[in-house]
């Protein structure tokens, strides 16, 4: 029950004993004795606000603790606190260079945690955990950066250990384009849908996939990684090793490759974006065409994981109107009619704070220092 509560903010006792699968009066024996112990509260303003809800929605007191989340982009640097009614407490962010140190950037990190916890009025000590999003496929087994991260100075690190040495604090760490992915089904655009596939095209292209409302990670880790897709084994080198991936045809570099030769400079993306929505036609075929082959690469995902949802975040998302049209056109031409039919493309909600958000998010679904005794009776009187 507190680990329900603890993923989804909100819920009444009506929806807690149908989601467990035990009786209303069971849910509110235990609810009577976590609102005495002060662990959860009855949220009126919650009530206030949506009177269709039927009963007093629910939340984890937000006295009792929180979470941090911390993104590590490829030029940026993101931290969020949030209460344990997942009321966001204090937010910022700083730049990174590109090619950046990880150690230096957890050292940021670590001074930006720092800051913000005194901004916020959470102490530390009231902290369950620390989730940390970092730029590259992270074998989940070790919970190590992989050889595939496009931030060499990443590969390897023991990035838990580190961090938390820095913050005194439990860590647990995870690609962010699965924080991204977890994010939006918690807060943001895919709140509605329990079958997710989150897309992140920046410098590289991710993926994180939430099935049954879950992450859903693979045997090591490695699951969404959509960049590495084999558009064409003839193509351009990938810095994966291989040739042709999807990421060497619709990330930012080869967006921004593609109009070089006809903008020259020195092209970035929020002036490709800017020409694009101003009705620059170059710019505006650049990016229908990257939707052309991301959406016939989407197609075989719907063929095989049959989502609800597509989300388009990362980089990508201001340009979601420019996009979406042919990202949608190539779904509907290459997938099997039901499974293009059944899914939905929306635009990420959260933006560029939806993989900080996701370290969030992470600490409460993997229930760093949630369970209690109460909690643990009413999972057993379901089985």
């Amino acid at each position: 029950m507190v680990q329900l509560l603890a993923e989804n903010g909100l819920l009444t006792r009506a929806e807690l004993a149908r989601r467990i699968g035990v009786s209303r009066a069971a849910v509110s024996m235990t609810v009577t004795r976590l609102i005495g112990d002060g662990l959860v509260v009855e949220s009126t303003e919650a009530a206030a606000r949506d009177q269709s809800v039927l009963g007093v929605p629910l939340t984890l007191n937000p006295l009792a603790g929180g979470a941090v989340g911390v993104d590590f982009a490829h030029q940026s640097l993101r931290v969020v606190i949030a209460d344990l009614a997942h009321k966001v407490l204090a937010e910022d962010s700083r730049e990174l260079a590109l090619d950046h140190d990880a150690r230096e950037a957890m050292d940021l990190a670590a001074a930006l945690v720092g800051e913000l916890l005194g901004r916020s009025g959470l102490q530390p000590s009231g902290v369950l955990g620390v989730g940390v999003g970092v730029p590259g496929a992270v074998d989940h087994r070790s919970g190590r950066p992989t050889p595939s991260s496009i931030s060499p100075s990443w590969v390897g690190l023991d990035v838990a250990g580190e961090f938390s040495e820095r913050v005194g604090m439990p860590v647990l760490v995870d690609n962010n384009a699965n924080l991204g992915a977890l994010a939006e089904v918690v807060w943001g655009a895919a709140r509605d849908f329990t079958d997710v596939i989150y897309v992140k095209v920046g410098p590289g292209v991710g993926g994180g996939i939430v099935l049954g409302g879950q992450l859903w990670r693979g045997a090591t880790g490695m699951s969404g990684e959509l960049g590495h897709m084999t558009v064409d084994e003839t193509g351009p080198m990938c810095r994966c090793g291989n040739r042709g991936c999807l990421e060497v045809y619709v990330g930012l570099w080869a967006q921004l490759g593609a109009l070089r030769p006809v903008l020259g400079g020195r092209l970035d993306q929020a002036e490709l974006l800017a020409l694009a929505q101003g009705g620059d036609r170059r710019c505006r075929r650049v990016l229908a065409d990257v939707g052309t082959t991301l959406g016939k690469a989407l197609a075989n995902v719907c063929n095989i994981i049959n989502p609800e949802a597509i989300v388009l975040g990362g980089e990508f998302a201001p340009a979601f109107d420019l996009v979406s049209g042919p990202v949608r056109e190539a779904i509907n031409t290459f997938a099997l009619h039901l499974a293009a039919t059944s899914v939905e493309v929306v635009p990420s909600q959260l933006g560029e704070r939806a993989e900080a958000l996701g370290g969030v998010a992470l600490v409460f679904h993997e229930g760093v220092g949630l369970a209690t005794p109460a909690d643990r009776a009413v999972r057993a009187a379901a089985k």
